[in-house]
């Protein structure tokens, strides 16, 4: 069998028809056109960036006290070279796409990279919270550097807090880029605009969808399946969706919601300290320190046997059940 397959003169008629396809459709190309990001170097922005936040943990793993410093100052540059790469090809995307030209991108690009790399500082105090709450919330963590290694709300909340800073200055493409590598990694979908404070704790986290105008508060916990998202979308005149405006709830601190729990809109707020029991829809708010829950449905169990009467369950209190 030859090694090759050989598409003899099928090859020229077959580049007509796609060529022709691209001509055909502008929305799946980008042709003739300058500046596009780099999905392979956003990614290794995002891992080499956890390898700061996270010393020891990812990446170089030999690290002392002594050699500390040098990594730090070998990391820093690679970080900022991959960060001003893909700020400046985002903004020159922008104008691109506005038919204008690149004059002022650089120097925008630069500003937003220095302050990008001077908020690791933050981000890692920040992110220090959020690994104490997983312990805490978890009884299974056996420590926290198992929940560093392992666990992925952790992940994604980390990528988060590093997207939402380029999403406040405005950087297109880039934030939510980041945002959907930690979606494909974890199952968890955060929206870099989202608003979260600290010891934001995720449990297990499949499922889990944050909208992009949601506020979280600080020492909230949710778990697997919840959603925050949008009952409508306002639209003008037109019928257009109108983008920007408060469409996601808003989470107060010391609120616990439960799995598979469904809070839309963005007049919905859930007061400090309630608990918002699994499963529940809600699109009002929630007084404080209340609890929201629903009545577990009454089961049926079948017996095997022929002409057995079937045996019915009784249903449980909500509060009687834990995660």
């Amino acid at each position: 069998m030859s090694e090759v397959f050989n598409l003899g003169d099928r090859l020229p008629q077959l580049v007509d028809r796609i060529v022709g396809s691209y001509n055909r459709d502008a929305r799946m190309r980008h042709i003739d056109c300058a500046f596009l990001p780099s999905p392979a170097e956003v990614e290794e922005l995002i891992r080499r960036s956890a390898e700061l936040l996270f010393p020891g943990f990812f990446g170089r793993q030999d690290l002392s006290s002594f050699n500390v410093p040098f990594h730090v100052g070998e990391l820093l540059p690679r970080i900022a070279h991959l960060a001003f790469r893909q700020v400046y090809k985002c903004l020159c995307y922008k104008e691109e796409l506005a038919g204008k030209g690149a004059a002022g991108c650089e120097k925008t690009a630069r500003k937003i990279t220095l302050d990008f790399l001077d908020r690791m500082i933050a981000a890692r105090d920040i992110l220090s919270t959020d690994v104490q709450a997983a312990y805490d919330g978890d009884p299974a963590a056996i420590n926290c550097d198992e929940i560093i290694l392992a666990y992925p709300g952790l992940l994604a909340i980390a990528v988060h807090r590093l997207a939402h800073e380029l999403y406040a200055r405005e950087v297109p493409m880039l934030p939510r880029m980041m945002s959907e590598w930690a979606h494909r990694q974890t199952g968890i979908d955060i929206h870099p605009g989202a608003r979260i404070g600290e010891s934001f704790f995720i449990d297990h986290g499949t499922g889990v969808v944050i909208g992009e105008t949601t506020e979280i508060g600080d020492h909230v916990k949710i778990y697997q399946g919840v959603t925050l998202g949008a009952l409508s979308f306002p639209k003008d005149e037109r019928g257009r969706i109108i983008r920007g405006s408060k469409r996601h709830p808003t989470v107060e601190d010391h609120v616990t919601i439960y799995a598979n729990a469904i809070i839309l809109g963005g007049d919905t707020v859930l007061r400090r300290g309630c608990t918002i029991g699994g499963s529940v829809f809600i699109t009002s708010s929630v007084p404080e320190g209340a609890t929201v829950n629903i009545t577990p449905p009454a089961l049926r169990v079948k017996d095997g046997q022929r002409n057995a009467p079937p045996t019915s369950i009784p249903a449980r209190n909500a509060d009687d059940f834990q995660i």
